[in-house]
């Protein structure tokens, strides 16, 4: 079942997450990741929506979204993210058909 990673990021240093985003594609494709949304306009409908940026990938299991978050690449790479901005994130089930 495929499984979604919805992260809601707060950029408070740009020209620093220009770093995390120069190299995000090149370790995200080593995975069996999606990339399916990123917006910094965002609508809100309904609550408060503090992030200024909202990301939703998905992966074909838990196994394969872990793998990429824990991988030496990726948190390597995520050290540039962490300086720049704050951020929660999620993994999230998708609905079984």
């Amino acid at each position: 079942m495929s499984v979604y990673f919805i992260g809601n990021i707060d950029i408070h240093d740009r020209e620093s997450y220009a770093n995390y985003e120069a190299g995000f594609m090149e370790v995200f494709q080593e995975f069996n990741g999606r990339l399916l949304a990123v917006d910094e306009n965002q609508r809100t409908i309904e609550g408060e929506w503090p992030a200024t940026r909202t990301v939703v990938m998905e992966f074909p299991s838990e196994e394969d979204a872990m793998a990429w978050y824990e991988s030496d690449a990726y948190q390597e790479l995520m050290q540039h993210r962490l300086k720049a901005s704050s951020a929660s994130s999620a993994l999230v089930s998708g609905f079984p058909t």
